[in-house]
């Protein structure tokens, strides 16, 4: 493990395919296959911005699996706690994309019969760090779930504080599930009991709904014991903010361009840990920014910016 990693980012590494623009990626051509999965994206992210940052997953040990361990190197991401799995293949995303670039999940490619690499996801030993990035999606496969439990029970007792994107996609709990369709009652269940124990919760505003019955972030901060930091992004509206005892909001800003919006919130997530030891509203407005700059190109990786980009791009736009 590198010194001095400040985030590992815990979970899922697959490769997006996207669709063309209003067509269907499991039978349209052409295709564009894109490395992807929130935490690999946050890890990317994070490493762009020049933030110390480790990733822990698992893929296959195929082509994809390469591709993955050619990005991390080049990035400079910390590969320690990858896993290969030598008979589970790395997933594929089909990702519909309409017209406007806005995307939907619709279901998987690649599995032979044994499911995919990140389901098999065993524990790993976590290295001191500020923070452990995780989703909810290792939750769906118990394998994999028990890997993420265990990473939360080391982080509680090393003192690392537990970052919380949702991230909600209800295809890797029910491959047949419509794609817009919220948690059930078992998900809602493992669901709430990582949101007890983190210190920062980014969630959709629809996640808010469906997991709190409101989308305030106060009010989601004072409805769980720890009182963490809360995010509730929507799409091109503003983003609300807990963080601490300070509020507010901060309006989307307009991408130079819109390819792709795969990604957005993941850069958002990396560019709020990159600039934690910011006053809120700084924080919340390079996130914003970092956001904005990945829907100029396709895929959640290859668009993400550098530190200097996003200052640029913040000293245009103010």
């Amino acid at each position: 493990m590198a010194l001095g990693s400040v985030v590992v980012c815990f979970g899922e590494a697959l490769l997006d395919r996207l669709g063309p623009l209003g067509g269907d990626p499991a039978v349209d051509r052409p295709v564009d296959d894109r490395l992807g999965g929130a935490p690999a994206n946050v890890a990317c992210g994070l490493a762009r911005l020049g933030t110390p940052v480790a990733f822990a997953g698992r893929l296959g040990q195929d082509a994809i699996g390469e591709a993955f361990a050619s990005l991390f190197a080049e990035r400079g991401v910390d590969t320690t706690l990858l896993q290969r799995d030598a008979v589970r293949p790395s997933r594929i995303v089909l990702v519909c994309r309409s017209l406007e670039g806005e995307r939907q999940f619709q279901g998987f490619a690649g599995d032979e019969g044994a499911g995919f690499a990140d389901q098999a996801l065993e524990p790993v030993a976590l290295p001191q760090a500020r923070w452990l990035l995780i989703g909810t999606l290792p939750l769906a496969t118990p394998t994999s779930a028990e890997a993420l439990l265990s990473a939360v029970r080391q982080a509680w007792s090393q003192g690392m504080a537990v970052a919380l994107d949702v991230n909600w996609r209800p295809t890797f709990w029910d491959p047949v599930a419509d794609p817009v369709a919220g948690p059930d009652p078992k998900a809602l269940a493992a669901i709430k009991s990582l949101l007890q124990q983190a210190a920062l919760i980014k969630l959709a505003r629809e996640e808010a709904l469906w997991f709190f019955n409101t989308d305030d972030p106060g009010s989601i901060q004072q409805a769980l014991p720890q009182r963490p930091d809360v995010v509730v992004t929507d799409g091109a509206a503003p983003v609300r903010w807990q963080l601490g005892d300070e509020s507010g909001q901060q309006a989307a800003f307009q991408p130079p361009s819109v390819v792709d919006t795969t990604g957005a919130g993941d850069a958002f997530t990396a560019g709020l840990l990159h600039r934690w030891a910011a006053a809120p509203q700084e924080r919340v407005r390079f996130a914003a920014a970092c956001g904005a700059l990945v829907c100029g190109g396709a895929g959640g990786i290859d668009p993400q910016p550098t530190q200097a980009q996003v200052e640029a791009f913040l000293g245009r736009v103010s």
